[in-house]
């Protein structure tokens, strides 16, 4: 160890260029003569292949690999992959070894003893003979400015916003010769998602599954419950009013970019809620309280949260034994938390105050979800059951909610589409 690395007169900054273990995960995908491998490091791997916590400052650095074996050179749109990406330099700065705050603590303990002052400028350029070589790594290690040539092979790091769960990753590549995408759903250790145990293969017995064209899908999507009910059935909550084919894997592709997962309902999770709940801050994978549908609790949960734990759209959606040009149709309930109140209904006496007008939580997933661009049928059908508003229904928690009594349908595509329309109920 160098004279300037000591415990007082340096700075440590070790980090791990051999330190690979993500690389046991990544995902390889192939269009043509491009091959696209990805890769996401969760919190521990980043912070030893780095050497600096980058969690704490919300990044999250995305392993790529993309070798071109065409005759067309291409350039990777690093917006598309994250509109918030962070160049190198600036990833490397915001996680500098602070020399004012070094300068500080030295002057705090020179006031106490004296000597320290001869430490001070030893450690001040000790923090900025880190700081340059953290700047030169984080360089070598990044992916650089996107151009792929033809033969070549680029790998590298795209430092950015930090995600947990699943992460999107959209690789969008440009060449003269037109576009090549890549949509990648790499799953990161560390958080426990609702669905994580779910085997959807087999919930559905094989003949049970019911394949239908159009007409019949609207029928039997008319006749299914108007709304969700408590795990016995007794009481009815808050209304069936989404529906959307496709398989899992596509469903949280398309939802991804917009839309976090839910953590399990476990001791940590409670603590993070609470702490969101009494400080007012965001917690973008609060757990979900369960509904049922048959007799069965929802199979997996998607939220999109503001700035606070008490505002949020969350939808719910469980697998139905209905097929619709092969994919499997899964009905849901999407409404709008607004804020928090107290209730007899819960165990920690407050729940979510739902908007009443649920419609508008519906309409903004079905909005959404065309914004994605990878939707090939929208539209509506009835079922959910007209609720007016000088007559509304309650939930499970005694909240009011006034519906037209339209679902929205969503049908999924693999890729970008330009979405027909069903004529409406």
């Amino acid at each position: 160890m160098s004279w300037w690395r000591s415990r007082w007169l340096g700075v440590r900054y070790h980090p791990d260029p051999a330190s690979r273990p993500f690389l046991q995960r990544k995902v390889v995908e192939q269009d043509g003569e491009l091959v696209v491998s990805v890769a996401v490091l969760d919190d521990r791997e980043s912070e030893q292949f780095f050497g600096v916590p980058l969690a704490r400052r919300s990044m999250q650095p995305v392993w790529l690999e993309i070798a071109n074996h065409g005759k067309t050179a291409y350039r990777l749109r690093l917006a598309s992959l994250d509109p918030r990406y962070y160049p190198p330099l600036e990833a490397a700065y915001l996680n500098h070894f602070a020399i004012g705050k070094r300068l500080l603590a030295f002057g705090l303990l020179a006031w106490w003893f004296l000597p320290f002052v001869l430490l001070l400028p030893f450690k001040v350029w000790a923090a900025w003979k880190a700081n340059q070589e953290m700047n030169a790594y984080f360089q070598e290690h990044a992916f650089g400015w996107g151009l792929i040539r033809p033969g070549a092979v680029v790998a590298g790091f795209v430092f950015t916003s930090h995600d947990a769960g699943t992460k999107q990753v959209p690789v969008r590549l440009i060449a003269p010769t037109g576009l090549k995408e890549f949509a990648f759903s790499v799953p990161v250790p560390g958080l426990r998602v609702d669905h994580g145990t779910r085997q959807f293969d087999g919930l559905i017995a094989a003949g049970d599954v019911v394949e239908c064209d159009e007409a019949e899908l609207r029928r039997r999507l008319e006749e299914m419950p108007h709304s969700t009910t408590n795990r016995t059935g007794a009481k009815h909550g808050d209304p069936l009013n989404l529906v959307t084919v496709g398989d899992f894997e596509s469903i949280l592709t398309t939802f991804g970019a917009r839309w976090d997962e839910t953590e399990t309902i476990s001791l940590q999770s409670c603590r993070r809620t609470m702490r969101a709940f009494l400080l007012g801050t965001p917690y973008r994978y609060s757990p979900v309280s369960p509904l049922y549908l048959n007799g069965r609790s929802q199979d997996f949960a998607l939220q999109k949260a503001r700035k606070t734990i008490n505002q949020r759209l969350h939808l719910r959606l469980w697998l139905t034994p209905l097929r619709f040009r092969g994919k499997p149709v899964w009905v849901g309930q999407i409404s709008r938390d607004i804020g928090v109140r107290f209730t007899w209904h819960t165990w920690n006496l407050t729940t979510h105050k739902i908007d009443p007008d649920v419609d508008d939580a519906r309409d903004y997933v079905l909005d959404d979800l065309l914004e994605s661009g990878r939707i090939e049928l929208a539209g509506y059908v009835t079922g959910a059951g007209a609720a007016g508003r000088d007559a509304p229904r309650r939930n499970l928690t005694g909240d009011p909610y006034f519906t037209d009594g339209l679902r929205a349908v969503v049908v999924v595509a693999e890729e970008r589409v330009k979405p027909a329309y069903l004529e409406w109920a």
